[in-house]
């Protein structure tokens, strides 16, 4: 018979590991009926009361109050080397009561928390709850989970009204919400909630890893947990959050205060969470009545009406005169017939309402529109231009833009100057932007036939711009965003809001250089030189862009960024340049014109402005009037050049008319640069 011998040390070990599991179940569920008696970490205005009612915040204005399990619970263990790894999965209730400073009149409401610290000191009041600010809301650094009782819609945030529950991943712009309301059993639908009623509420919040699914439920005291939860989301916690994360509350008042009462809490981190016993729970102090004359109060009353309506009234035409106000200079009147009257662009587009935005950028929003006058469609973009300087040259400029006539071409009819704003009026174009074709999902995918079309289409509005019209025009911010398609999908170059002229052989006097990263030319960073070569280097990464359906620089995982012009380089390298074909296109292309584009691309991709070609050798051979020369073999030749790796490749561009024109600036000039 074989005896079995087992060590001493061995016989410890296992003693610990059964010791902390048992210690850690023990912290990580717990059940408050009132808090009396309990160790809660309270931070801001947060307090006990004697009878254990737990008070977040009172009707003080612009206020926090914080109150958190003081230990932390382990959450996360799946990148960890514990030896007891833990689920994520959790549960737990409580019951709140909010009740407002005025009937219906309060704010802004709390949240339950799961975070890998106590300390908000960053956090402020009002639509964040204490929890985030306007730096980091939204940062996925934040490693937060948040699950809002929301009594004020903020817009800043995306609120959906002011009476709402919502689920909120390292920001205030809930991933999930939904009004506040519970779903009766008995009648078999949801019932409507008010969240600042004073009457105690239920919310039930569980997480199961497994299904990584999410679930908030609301209900009033009064009634047992409904079957039915209010929110459910598929939701993946572990990409969130950390291994070690504290839980609790927190809430804010903004300049109308509510008071925000916790009366009971029940967690658990590894199971179902205990049922709080609703009989045990403190209750919150009722509004008190008002014990003032009833003729002294409808006095008063009837004081405020005539005050508040008096200066209703007078806002109301301070108002009226400021709505359409203008800024006019005697200057603008030999641009009359270019001129529009902000009124009848007001109206034009509802008032520039969201319902109207047709989308937003580094520089604008822009707005479709429809002028009474003509029922015809413009685009409005809304620039902002506070500063005076430079205010005539910049319109005399536009009105210049104006008269560029070309097919390739949005048509600028105008502008209109109100305040700090300056706005710029375009034909619209019913197909919108090219980027929505390669990119976005609500718009269907572009075949190659009409891509190359539309790539030759832009390529002639710029040699228009470059070289036919009576002055140089320095485009600057070639991409597929200001590529707009009209009716028949043909591409039409846009946006001239930040465009630069200059005559034929001379250079252009500008105060900014301007651009978008990916398709600005190395060289701008360095000698801060606007040319038409630049133009060519942004139309090159366009056209990478159009053929293989990626943007010009992507990011891969949290730090690596893919180059569009690498990538394409490389696989020509190999040999095996179709394979930067779109996928999407599913080698549905003619294969010639493909590797025209590609090649093409890299050649105005050239670090050295000189040995790009220029836009009228672009459309020649993407006409097929002329043959493409060889690439380099080296990699440094494209993008930020380094060495003198292209020298001998310049005398390969056959020379033309249409040399690069450069633009000189100041030691005072800047360089913006947009977002991708």
């Amino acid at each position: 018979m074989a005896t079995v011998v087992i060590s001493l040390p061995f016989l410890v070990t296992l003693y610990f590991i059964f010791k902390l599991r048992f210690m850690s179940a023990q912290n990580d569920q717990f059940i408050y009926n009132g808090f009396n008696q309990t160790n809660l970490r309270l931070d801001g205005i947060a307090k006990i009361h004697s009878n254990g009612l737990l008070q977040l915040t009172n009707t003080s204005n612009q206020q926090v109050g914080y109150a958190f399990y003081p230990l932390p619970l382990e959450f996360n263990s799946s990148s960890s080397s514990s030896v007891l790894p833990r689920s994520l999965s959790f549960s737990t209730n409580f019951v709140f009561a909010i009740v407002p400073q005025m009937p219906m009149l309060g704010g802004h409401g709390l949240a339950f928390v799961i975070s890998p610290s106590q300390e908000f000191t960053y956090g402020v009041a009002s639509q964040y709850l204490g929890i985030f600010n306007t730096s980091n809301n939204g940062s996925p650094t934040n490693n937060i989970l948040a699950i809002e009782l929301d009594t004020v819609k903020s817009p800043d945030v995306q609120d959906i009204d002011g009476n709402h529950v919502g689920i909120d991943v390292n920001g205030l712009v809930s991933n999930e919400s939904a009004p506040a309301t519970y779903f009766s059993g008995q009648e078999g639908k949801n019932r409507s909630m008010e969240l600042m009623s004073g009457n105690p509420m239920h919310l039930w919040i569980d997480y199961n890893e497994t299904e990584k699914l999410l679930n908030v439920t609301l209900a009033p005291t009064s009634i047992p947990k409904p079957n039915r939860p209010l929110l459910s989301k598929h939701i993946d916690l572990s990409q969130y959050l950390l291994e070690s994360m504290y839980v609790g509350f927190s809430a804010a008042t903004g300049a109308v205060a509510s008071d925000h009462y916790i009366l009971g809490w029940s967690f658990n981190k590894s199971g179902q969470a205990q049922s709080l016993d609703i009989s045990k729970l403190p209750q919150p102090p009722r509004r008190r009545k008002s014990k003032e004359n009833p003729v002294r109060m409808i006095i008063i009353s009837l004081i405020a009406v005539v005050v508040v309506l008096v200066l209703v009234t007078g806002a109301t035409i301070i108002w009226r005169r400021k709505k359409y106000e203008e800024i006019r200079e005697d200057w603008e009147s030999e641009y009359g017939p270019h001129r529009f009257i902000y009124k009848n662009l007001f109206k034009a587009t509802k008032g520039f309402s969201d319902k109207e935005l047709l989308g937003a950028g580094g520089f604008g929003k822009v707005y479709k529109g429809t002028l009474s006058s003509s029922n015809s469609q413009i685009a409005v973009k809304k620039v902002s231009h506070d500063s005076k300087q430079g205010m005539k040259e910049f319109v005399a400029e536009i009105i210049s833009l104006g008269r560029l006539r070309h097919r390739n071409l949005v048509q600028l009819l105008g502008y209109c100057r109100r305040k700090g704003e300056l706005l710029l009026v375009y034909d619209y174009m019913p197909n919108g932007s090219l980027d929505k074709f390669l990119y976005g999902n609500e718009k269907s995918n572009l075949d190659w036939l009409q891509r190359f079309r539309i790539l030759k289409g832009v390529a002639s509005g710029l040699l228009y711009l470059h070289e036919e019209w009576e002055q140089v025009v320095l485009h600057r911010d070639v991409k597929a965003s200001n590529v707009l398609l009209d009716a028949e999908l043909n591409g039409r170059l846009g946006d001239f809001g930040l465009a630069r002229l200059c005559d034929h052989g001379t250079n252009p006097q500008t105060t900014h250089v301007v651009g978008t990263v990916g398709y600005l030319a190395p060289e701008l960073t360095r000698t801060r030189r606007a040319t038409t070569c630049t133009d060519v280097f942004a139309f090159g990464a366009f056209m990478l862009e159009v053929a293989c359906g990626r943007r010009p620089v992507e990011q891969q995982g949290l730090t690596e960024e893919v180059i569009l012009v690498d990538w394409v380089f490389e696989c020509w390298r190999k040999g095996s340049i179709l394979d930067a074909s779109d996928p999407r296109l599913e080698g549905n292309y003619v294969v010639e014109e493909m590797k025209l584009v590609l090649k093409l691309g890299l050649l105005c991709s050239q670090s050295m402005p000189a040995a790009r070609p220029s836009m009228r050798q672009v459309t020649q051979f993407l006409d097929g009037n002329a043959n493409l020369p060889e690439l380099p073999n080296e990699g440094g030749c494209f993008g930020t050049f380094k060495g003198n790796e292209a020298f001998d490749f310049l005398l390969s561009i056959p020379s033309t008319s249409g040399k690069c024109s450069a633009a000189s600036f100041s030691s005072t000039d800047s360089i913006l640069i947009c977002g991708r």
